[in-house]
């Protein structure tokens, strides 16, 4: 909520990211930036891997979203990611409005 009080909408997603790692690390939330997930299929790793924007706390996944409108493929996004890593929670989030748009899922 701050980055997006500082900084409003606007702005592509690797701004919002940088400046929300740079508020993880004043806050102490420990978290791992653009970490790749593997996904399995019938006990075998993919080859296809895919790019989450945080991991917090080793457990929560967080992905942000610079758009006008999310859709339900961003939904299932985060929802997808989260089948792969077996997380329990993640959460997206949108700068890409007026005000700042999140929504958190359980896995």
């Amino acid at each position: 909520m701050e980055v997006h009080a500082q900084l409003g909408s606007g702005f592509l997603e690797p701004v919002y990211q940088e400046a929300t790692a740079i508020e993880f690390l004043s806050r102490k939330i420990p978290f791992k930036k653009e970490q790749e997930i593997k996904i399995n299929y019938k006990g075998r790793v993919l080859e296809k891997t895919y790019i989450v924007d945080f991991i917090c706390y080793d457990q929560i996944i967080v992905e942000f979203k610079a758009l006008t409108q999310l859709i339900t493929q961003h939904e299932a996004q985060v929802i997808n990611y989260l089948k792969a890593t077996n997380f329990k929670v993640g959460l997206l989030i949108n700068f890409g409005e007026e005000r700042l748009e999140y929504k958190r899922f359980v896995n």
